[in-house]
């Protein structure tokens, strides 16, 4: 008799294979059938008119802090991941001497919008060394499963000290240093080595990250550190994939090691002719693994009363009258029709950005999301197209609805320009052979950006909803959310409907799967907020053949485990 069998489903398997009717059998935390299971089971779930897919495998949050608190880690749970891989971006917690907490605590809350004050209160600090900080995820039980990368910045900062973002010129010894930290962590079970080459990157200061800066050979000297290893990636985020420079020590680094890299473009450089994308499909010719990442839609910021910006927060009456009340209080004080008057007739006082300079431009690719987001919208539902059609300015328009349901509404601002109205230039790039579907940013920028429901929307925007172009097949789309991903790290014991892998399930009632506005909660330690996105159409997700989701709500159950290092079928 089995554990569970999941009867009747549309199975999308992982492989990339067309779907097919049939059931799933799971034996304690293995698939151990797949097509059609005879027999009886101590469970037995209807999955017919349901998609039956693989837990998803989302490769970029930064639950780095969160993980050693919380157990449930969402808004990841909430929408199929089963294996989150934080340590991203070159930032994180380990390794770490008692004195640099704070320091790494700041840089955390500078880079990813991470509150300082959640995270110090959050974090035990039972840890030095990288193997005890996974030491310490390891003691915590959870819903999902979660692996480490050893972090640039802290590596610096351990070896360096107050030296780590001033000193480009590290000598042979602590270069030595550093790559013998990043070689204990990666041996000990990290998946591998972050860093980050981006201006965007600072600490609460305005300091760029250590290692933004760092030379070649400090960049190559600790990528090497892996070698010779079973596994390791090489995460990069950088300003600088449409120079040659660059270019030379990736692919010297991929070349001589033979571990994979994965790629966070951050300049319109590496995108000019297609760049990065035919250096690594050359790589991939001659047996190199070079792996861009990319979202399923332009990272956005989002505007409101509730998140951290709004086009009226600097302005004096803002910062004087309504900053610091309730949003109730907040709503109300703003329907006075002399506080309109006041904010409609002030000047902003921002420093930099489109909100600095005061025109109304930027508004017309501002749009408020209402309870059906829609994230590729046309310009006539933006809030200057809105404005238009009302025969009033975008500020007042942007004024009106900011008051919407509460004062809860918020607003999306794709980066980029979002110049075309459409997602025509993603569409073209995410079918790329090397690329991987990566930047949801689960467990960050809490308070502007709420990409952590990225699986749901991919699937049901690219899968189901647009309007605009093209779809993509659901076998594709679950491919890149499952195997695709969990290959890349080493993780060959997941992200197949496969028998002999990790019972890592979702059942998914894909006509109702959907995405709400994202809200503000203040549920992180000492009342921090953060941005969530719920979905529904989670019906059940099984983390090692343990449901850790029903109908969209968490179970309570604890499977999860941290994943050290390469991963093979049992």
């Amino acid at each position: 008799m089995r554990d569970l069998i999941i009867r009747g489903g549309t199975i999308v398997d992982g492989s990339g294979g067309a779907p097919f009717e049939g059931d799933v059998a799971i034996d304690g935390d293995r698939i151990v059938e797949v097509g059609q299971a005879g027999g009886a089971a101590r469970r037995e779930i209807d999955a017919r008119g349901m998609l039956v897919t693989p837990g998803f495998v989302d490769i970029h949050t930064h639950y780095d802090g969160q993980a050693t608190w919380d157990p449930l880690l969402a808004p990841s749970s909430w929408h199929g991941v089963t294996t989150a891989v934080m340590g991203n971006c070159g930032v994180g917690f380990a390794p770490v001497r008692p004195d640099h907490h704070q320091f790494l605590i700041d840089l955390m809350e500078g880079v990813e919008d991470i509150p300082g004050s959640a995270l110090a209160e959050g974090i035990d600090w039972k840890w030095e060394r990288f193997p005890e900080y996974l030491d310490a995820l390891e003691a915590m039980p959870r819903a999902i499963d979660v692996g480490a990368q050893v972090p640039h910045a802290a590596v610096r900062a351990y070896v360096l000290g107050e030296r780590c973002n001033t000193d480009y010129e590290p000598t042979a010894d602590e270069i030595a240093q550093m790559a013998e930290l990043v070689r204990e962590g990666v041996a000990a079970g990290a998946l591998g080595f972050s860093t980050s080459r981006t201006l965007l990157h600072r600490d609460l200061k305005g300091v760029h990250m250590p290692g933004t800066f760092a030379g070649s050979d400090e960049m190559l000297a600790l990528g090497m550190a892996m070698k010779g290893l079973s596994h390791g990636v090489y995460e990069l985020v950088s300003d600088h994939l449409g120079e040659d420079d660059e270019w030379e020590w990736v692919k010297t680094f991929a070349r001589e090691s033979g571990l994979p890299v994965t790629l966070v473009a951050t300049s319109a450089g590496a995108f000019q002719g297609d760049k990065m994308y035919k250096i690594a499909e050359e790589s991939r010719l001659k047996g190199m693994e070079i792996r861009p990442q990319i979202a399923g839609r332009p990272t956005g910021v989002l505007h409101g009363l509730t998140s951290s910006l709004n086009i009226f927060a600097s302005h004096p009456t803002y910062r004087r009258e309504l900053a610091h009340l309730p949003l109730a209080e907040k709503v109300a004080m703003m329907r006075k029709p002399e506080i309109r008057a006041a904010l409609l007739a002030e000047a902003p006082t921002f420093r930099n950005g489109p909100m600095a300079v005061g025109s109304d431009e930027f508004l017309y690719r501002v749009f408020p999301l209402g309870e059906r987001p829609d994230y590729e919208p046309d310009r006539a539902a933006s809030v200057g197209g809105l404005a238009e059609a009302a025969s009033v300015s975008p500020k007042e328009m942007m004024y009106d609805l900011l008051l919407r349901d509460g004062g809860r509404e918020l607003f999306y601002q794709p980066l980029g320009g979002y110049v075309t109205y459409n997602f025509d230039f993603f569409r073209k790039n995410m079918q790329h052979p090397n690329v991987l579907f990566g930047l949801s940013d689960g467990g960050a920028h809490c308070g502007v950006i709420a990409d952590a429901g990225m699986p749901t929307f991919i699937l049901t925007h690219w899968g189901r909803d647009r309007v605009k172009g093209d779809r993509f097949p659901l076998e594709f789309l679950v491919r890149k959310l499952t195997r695709d991903t969990a290959l890349a790290y080493g993780l060959a014991d997941r992200g197949q409907l496969k028998p002999g892998l990790l019972a890592d399930i979702n059942v998914i009632d894909f006509d109702a799967l959907r995405l709400y506005r994202p809200e503000a909660v203040y549920d992180l330690p000492a009342g921090g907020r953060r941005l969530i996105q719920r979905a529904t159409g989670y019906r059940h997700t099984f983390n090692s053949g343990v449901e850790t989701v029903c109908n969209d709500e968490l179970t309570g159950e604890r499977p999860g485990q941290v994943v050290r290092g390469a991963q093979t079928v049992m």
